[in-house]
């Protein structure tokens, strides 16, 4: 302690203290200020500054509340929470706090400092509260509409988009056939009322309350165990089903007896001497969860494998924004839900959300294909075809109905389809000349066969005998009965896209053009949005979540850009 005669503990705080002690009040009334001249002009939190009251008016969720009761948080302050809180990844506590205390967060939902008469905080139950209140909702996904329609009014939505999926790892463990059987009988005695319940334990003979969650104890090295373990939980799953056989059952009871029959269904089969084992298959619709009963099994490719749903999602390609977005189990094909990624493309809204076979048909060589399809240099025809709208998207949405679908709507497709091949070095299909006007195959060896058509419009060209004394039959077939050819009933138009994508201008237009779509998924998947894990369970409400996500990154693309409302509508700076 220095000597110099002042008496510091009594001088305490020392002048300086004064503005420290006024520094809070001071920062709450000038926050709207600091962040002003701190934060980007084109930062989200500006953006959203800016726009929130065009985006999010209070109005647009007057149908979710009640004039009665307590009154709420403004709905616009909710959204510009749940819009920040997507794209930073949190959780609904992190994103309260995220709101408390972080000034950007509350500059940008409009609420001022912390003096300044708006929502100090709030309970992270709101933001529960208000996505429950949004997916019962006759529009849930209205914050993405409103900022796809900003973008729309901005004239950042084109004629164009590009179609990919994303793997979504769902939110539960994936469960073990015994695991799944008494989870479901575990559910189903927690539906049943008293009474049932009583009946239900009274017809189960294993041994096991079917209380706890923990697998049973046994010796797991012993197969004989294994498979005595398998076969008594087996018997008392389906002797529930027998109890409740032809009786009137409420939705829940319902709905677990369902899941019960349906995970006994899948991985267990009886054998000769009346005792159930696994079955040596998977399943083509197996439930992987009890709890999480709409979680699949899915493929990207067919060495990468994962279990949960399926992201998928409709890109402009030329700005980045996307257009669409929907979720479904991650064994569902790609293609399955292709022409609802693009019903603002197509001419008949009818027929925009139908579902489409995921799986391509086998290429072939046809005969006649019109020579619109491969290539024109007149300058007219080329001006019109830069009118159309067109559609960017791998071989899972090169298959015939969804070529059939573009082709019939006038859209341009640029959706690659999948080239014929052949096993073991045999013929492929490409090497049969097929003549859909004479409704023939012709063979590489010069034999002809009749098409034989079925209902559907497909049909079979079978040589059969012809293969017989054919020198060429070692380099076509291994089939005892002879080569047969398939013709699918869009064969025409397959091979219309195949002659189509032979052009070099459509090859380098592709290859400029689909990547885009794959980077705009790979900024969804970042890290710090939270990556590929769902953060909910169920289709319904990951779909939301993964919409909200896409919002998100929206509108932060939009603020990039320099988007801004003005009185006659949206525009972007500088245009």
């Amino acid at each position: 302690m220095r000597d110099d005669g002042v008496d510091r503990m009594t001088t305490w705080p020392p002048a300086r203290s004064l503005s420290v002690a006024m520094w809070p009040a001071t920062r709450s009334r000038s926050v709207a200020r600091f962040c002003e001249e701190a934060l980007p002009e084109r930062s989200i939190y500006a953006f959203l500054r800016r726009e929130r009251d065009q985006l999010f008016p209070d109005e647009a969720f007057s149908d979710l509340f009640t004039d009665r009761g307590r009154r709420s948080v403004a709905p616009s302050v909710v959204a510009v929470v749940m819009v920040l809180q997507r794209l930073e990844g949190l959780s609904d506590r992190e994103a309260v706090e995220r709101y408390c205390f972080d000034n950007r967060w509350r500059y940008a939902a409009g609420v001022g400092g912390y003096d300044a008469g708006g929502w100090a905080s709030f309970a992270h139950t709101v933001l529960v509260d208000m996505r429950e209140r949004l997916r019962n909702s006759e529009h849930p996904n209205r914050i993405f509409e409103a900022a796809l329609g900003a973008a729309r009014e901005a004239g950042l939505i084109g004629r164009k988009r590009a179609l990919d999926s994303t793997p979504l790892y769902d939110a539960v463990a994936t469960m073990d056939t015994v695991t799944l059987i008494r989870s479901a009988i575990r559910g189903l005695l927690k539906a049943a009322d008293p009474e049932l319940a009583f009946e239900l334990r009274g017809a189960l003979t294993s041994g096991d309350e079917y209380v706890s969650a923990a697998k049973p104890q046994i010796d797991w090295d012993d197969e004989t165990a294994r498979e005595a373990l398998i076969d008594s939980r087996a018997k008392d799953a389906h002797a529930c089903l027998v109890v409740l056989e032809g009786r009137a059952l409420d939705p829940v009871v319902t709905e677990a007896v369902t899941l019960l029959a349906t995970v006994v269904g899948q991985d267990l089969e009886a054998a000769d001497d009346g005792v159930f084992r696994i079955a040596r298959k998977v399943g083509k619709d197996r439930v992987i969860s009890t709890v999480d009963p709409e979680a699949r099994h899915g493929h990207k490719t067919q060495v990468r494998g994962f279990d949960g749903y399926k992201g998928h999602v409709a890109v402009d390609p030329d700005t980045e924004i996307v257009t669409a977005t929907t979720v479904t189990p991650g064994n569902a094909a790609d293609g399955s839900v292709a022409t609802g990624l693009i019903a603002d493309l197509l001419e008949d809204d009818n027929l925009g959300g139908g579902d489409l076979d995921g799986h391509p048909d086998v290429g072939s060589s046809i005969s006649e294909v019109p020579d619109a399809v491969v290539g024109d240099d007149d300058a007219g025809a080329t001006d019109q075809a830069d009118d159309r709208s067109s559609v960017y998207g791998d071989s899972a949405y090169g298959t015939g109905p969804i070529q059939s679908r573009l082709e019939d709507a006038g859209i341009d497709s640029k959706c690659k389809t999948q080239g014929p091949n052949a096993t073991n070095g045999l013929f492929a299909k490409d090497r049969f000349e097929v003549n859909l006007t004479g409704d023939t195959v012709t063979c590489p060896a010069g034999i002809t066969i009749s098409i034989r058509r079925y209902a559907d419009g497909g049909g079979v060209a079978r040589f059969g005998e012809a293969c017989g004394s054919c020198v060429l039959r070692p380099q076509c077939t291994k089939a005892a009965e002879g080569r047969s050819i398939s013709v699918g009933p869009n064969e025409a138009v397959l091979a219309r896209a195949r002659a189509r994508q032979k052009d070099p201008g459509w090859v380098a237009d592709y290859r400029a053009t689909r990547p885009k779509v794959e980077r705009k998924l790979a900024h969804l998947m970042h890290r710090k949005h939270g990556g590929r894990r769902a953060r909910v369970r169920g289709t319904a409400r990951v779909g939301a979540d993964f919409s909200l996500l896409a919002a998100a990154v929206n509108l932060a693309r939009l603020g990039n850009l320099g988007a801004c409302s003005t009185p006659t509508g949206w525009t972007v700076a500088g245009t």
